[in-house]
């Protein structure tokens, strides 16, 4: 089975102590029941519950210490890392996002050269506290270089912190807050280490309407000793842009989650209701919706489960990873969106019940291209790779799979990893395409083929490549032909021999290339070259019947009634 399901996995790829994380963890969500969940939501209940359960099995421990600070299970594993968010993702976006803000908050910490802090750290974790990230401002949102927030030097080596910070998870609680701002004399940038519960430390209130507590907050006249410094100027800089890198890799894991758990309900609903003398899910645009949501959330995981190789096996000589967690944070969390609208018109006003889990996806599926950058940011990001990546491959390693017992240590030593990421080195994508012999894989690399021609014969424009609304369009062309590679290689390394699953993936990655290639076509900016080869790319998907309905009955409706939450 591709598809998380809680009730029958059982972890095997997991060490003893992460298999117990992630079992007892459902147990948790499963016995509290889908009843439970729904009031909380709706009432909008601080998950204490959750947070004191987390801290008796050590979950947020065990996860995100690094190797050599806590105890001997420790590690930052991104693999194990990836389960969990997939599941907390699949029970509510709400616990996630503590999670995350969590993650986000250590990021300044664990790359810090700070020890006492980074041992610090550890100790608040082992007692199960959570932690936050002080980065965007109300004015200025994440722009970093206009941030208000001041340490202001006190002529004995202390400090005092002013300023506020704006959308910050966590921060009614957290037993450490890493707060991003500037040194006011120098304007050097820093961050460095508050207690929320401080008595310099107001927490305003939280600013959005949820579970989660979203905190505006102020530092007034807070004391800041050298000891709580975590990193100044560049380092300070290069430690926000790392901690985004690899802390909004989890997004898509979170929707991967979501979107999982609203297809089972789905499905269940949808198979048993008869209309018109008919089930629902014999009804053939049924059938079309069903299997599009299907391939394209497999597609989501695929790709996702093979980025985290690249991630773990990142390093100063290779950067791929650089590309595609971008894509993991945008792409897939866009497509998490497009396979909740799929399911949405199958279920219609059945996704506005409050008893079901799928009004709560319907509205958190949304949340998730839009935080950690939004997804334009993220695309915009993407196309920096555009030109090596389709033009200028080069000889680098095979990357394996990566499930081991590992600390991934590289993601706190990054340093300025970020900068030349035009010229980061990647293998040919042919390598991946031409290892399938399916229909709808040739007519996409023939898609491939006619865009590598755009970008020899007729390549945007200096004006056009300031144009983030005619770069957005070619971007999202762009991504697709990474993603379709990694969707390959990640099916190869699972052993997954279904030629009628590959080709039916293709079908939507046919139809996708080609609508983008319409919207290129259609930009004011557009030339006439670039229209002629637009259009050459617009290109229909080979039709298989067969093929269609063995995806249907063998991957699609043979998951109806496989997993309902325990009421």
């Amino acid at each position: 089975m591709i598809l998380l399901n809680p009730k029958k996995k059982k972890f095997e790829n997991l060490d003893e102590k992460s298999r117990e994380i992630m079992l007892k963890t459902i147990e948790f969500f499963e016995n509290r029941g889908l009843k439970k969940l729904k009031h909380d939501d709706h009432e909008r209940v601080w998950y204490a519950d959750f947070l004191e359960f987390q801290k008796s099995v050590k979950a947020f421990a065990t996860l995100m210490t690094p190797e050599g600070y806590g105890p001997e299970d420790s590690r930052w594993d991104s693999y194990r890392i990836c389960e969990f968010n997939e599941i907390l993702g699949f029970y509510g976006l709400c616990y996630w996002y503590t999670w995350q803000v969590s993650m986000l908050g250590l990021g300044p910490i664990w790359l810090s050269k700070n020890e006492k802090l980074k041992q610090k750290a550890a100790k608040l974790l082992e007692e199960g506290e959570i932690f936050a990230f002080g980065l965007s401002e109300k004015e200025h949102g994440a722009d970093l270089i206009s941030s208000g927030m001041r340490l202001i030097p006190q002529g004995d080596g202390s400090y005092v912190a002013k300023g506020e910070k704006y959308y910050i998870g966590n921060a009614n609680k957290a037993g450490m807050v890493s707060t991003f701002g500037r040194v006011s004399d120098s304007k050097k940038y820093v961050f460095f280490a508050v207690d929320s519960q401080h008595e310099k430390y107001e927490c305003i209130r939280n600013v959005t309407n949820s579970q989660n507590y979203v905190a505006h907050y102020a530092l007034h006249d807070y004391p800041i000793q050298k000891e709580d410094i975590l990193s100044i100027d560049r380092e300070a800089w290069d430690t926000s842009l790392a901690t985004i890198a690899f802390c909004k890799f989890n997004l898509g894991w979170a929707s991967v989650g979501i979107a999982t758990h609203a297809f089972y309900e789905a499905i269940n609903h949808a198979s048993a209701r008869r209309l018109y003398n008919q089930y629902v899910t014999d009804f053939p645009h049924i059938k079309q919706l069903f299997v599009d949501a299907y391939t394209r959330l497999v597609s989501m995981k695929y790709f996702s489960a093979r980025s985290i190789d690249y991630m773990r096996s990142a390093s100063e000589t290779d950067r791929r990873y650089l590309l595609f967690n971008p894509m993991v944070k945008t792409k897939v969390t866009m497509q998490g969106e497009e396979v909740v609208n799929l399911i949405w018109d199958v279920i219609a006003a059945k996704g506005f019940e409050n008893d079901n889990y799928f009004e709560t996806a319907a509205r958190d599926i949304r949340g998730l291209p839009k935080l950690e950058g939004t997804a334009h940011v993220n695309m915009m990001l993407i196309t920096n790779f555009m030109m090596s990546y389709m033009l200028n491959s080069a000889e680098v390693p095979d990357v394996p799979r990566r499930a081991g017992k590992e600390d991934d240590t590289f993601l706190f030593n990054q340093g300025a990893t970020t900068k030349g990421m035009k010229t980061v080195p990647f293998q040919d994508y042919n390598v991946a395409y031409s290892s399938i012999d399916v229909p709808n894989v040739k007519i996409f690399r023939e898609q491939i083929a006619l865009l590598k021609e755009f970008l020899q014969e007729c390549p945007p424009s200096k004006a056009q490549t300031r144009d983030i609304d005619y770069m957005l369009s070619l971007g999202e062309m762009f991504a697709l032909i990474p993603y379709g590679q990694l969707i390959i290689e990640n099916a190869q390394l699972d052993g997954l021999e279904d030629d009628a699953l590959m080709d039916q993936i293709f079908d939507f990655m046919v139809r996708d290339f080609s609508k983008f290639a319409v919207q290129v076509f259609s930009k004011p900016s557009s030339t006439e070259k670039q229209m002629e080869v637009c259009k050459k790319m617009i290109r229909k998907p080979s039709v298989d019947e067969d093929r269609f309905m063995q995806v249907w009955e063998k991957h699609v409706y043979a998951l109806k009634d496989q997993y309902s939450m325990n009421p």
